[in-house]
């Protein structure tokens, strides 16, 4: 799968992506709640939104208090929907494996797309290398593992390697230091969390 090919899928996808989203508040709610991601006064607590799309996660960041949120996606044609719909966000348009932040985050969120890069496993290397002491990585999806194999049988299959097991997630999870918090994988949803540790 190669990463040239992701984003031009994605840039096409883009003018009709929130047309088309399967979006369900309730299951996203339990996501964020089981990631730490916590309702309230959030000042000075950072999150950032990997393969962030046109922003559908924005909104949810913004009721639970957070104000220092920052989106990254590959797609050019996504940052742009993105960037209009959420001016007050900082958006950045790059691969978050080769992006150099300058920065950490207290929270990292894979929301939806953890099956469109190459390596699972390089992924959570660069996202554990990206986080605050104590701070919390979560990789979920709206629907079940199921699900999401199905729907990318479709038009996403040449840009998808296929959702690996939430137990298997875990020890990728575990071999990088993240103490694994949430771990979920029924017929409503699919999640691993975990929380950075000095271990």
């Amino acid at each position: 799968m190669d990463k040239q090919e992701i984003k031009a899928f994605f840039d096409e996808q883009a003018s009709h992506w929130d047309a088309d989203l399967i979006k369900n508040d309730e299951i996203i709610n339990t996501i964020l709640d089981n990631a730490g991601v916590e309702r309230g006064a959030n000042e000075g607590k950072s999150i950032l939104d990997v393969a962030c799309g046109t922003g559908v996660m924005m909104e949810f960041y913004k009721e639970r208090g957070y104000q220092d949120v920052t989106g990254i996606d590959i797609s050019d044609k996504m940052i742009e929907k993105a960037k209009e719909k959420f001016p007050e966000v900082t958006f950045i348009c790059g691969d978050v494996e080769q992006v150099n932040f300058e920065r950490k985050f207290d929270h990292i969120v894979v929301y939806n797309a953890f099956p469109h890069f190459p390596s699972g496993v390089d992924l959570i290397e660069r996202l554990s290398e990206l986080l605050n002491e104590g701070g919390t990585l979560t990789v979920a999806h709206g629907m079940s593992k199921k699900q999401i194999d199905n729907h990318h049988k479709g038009v996403a299959a040449r840009v998808s390697t296929g959702l690996i097991s939430a137990g298997v997630l875990a020890k990728i999870f575990k071999y990088f230091k993240l103490d694994v918090t949430s771990e979920i994988s029924n017929d409503f949803m699919y999640q691993v969390a975990g929380r950075k540790t000095n271990a």
